[in-house]
């Protein structure tokens, strides 16, 4: 389909890299415009769909939620926004990211410890990591969430 016609669905979910059930979910969501539709009710879609959908793609790959993706999109049409706006939102994402780093760490080695206290032989219903995660007392090795 040419583009100045506009694309369907599944060519845009092509060309991105996507599935058609997450353009809708984009849709609904927000995160997407509706498309506009055809006289046979087939949405059609533009090229600044395609580019603003590679954005969320790549967004996300970075680790922006969706809330945080229609915040940088917010942040773009916003005239007074400027560059060192939207470089502190990217630097604060790093502080979050970093934050999960240190807590996955965490997790991994509470997991680690926990699963060397199992030796791997006897019924589950015997399992020290099991008994480990069924304490009613907060165990050290097993970080809060």
């Amino acid at each position: 389909m040419e583009e100045d016609k506009g694309m369907t669905i599944g060519e845009l979910a092509r060309r991105a890299g996507v599935h058609l059930e997450t353009i809708r979910y984009y849709e609904r969501v927000g995160v997407m415009p509706s498309p506009e539709r055809s006289s046979a009710g087939y949405r059609l879609y533009r090229s600044e769909d395609l580019r603003r959908l590679n954005f969320i793609r790549r967004a996300k790959e970075l680790g922006f939620t969706l809330r945080e993706i229609r915040e940088l999109f917010d942040l773009r049409m916003e005239p007074s926004t400027t560059c060192e706006d939207v470089r502190l939102r990217a630097l604060e994402k790093v502080r979050t990211i970093e934050q999960r780093l240190r807590e996955l760490e965490q997790m991994r080695r509470a997991l680690q410890r926990l699963a060397a206290t199992c030796t791997g032989r006897g019924p589950a219903g015997e399992c020290p990591f099991l008994d480990a995660l069924d304490a009613v007392e907060e165990d050290p090795d097993i970080p809060a969430q």
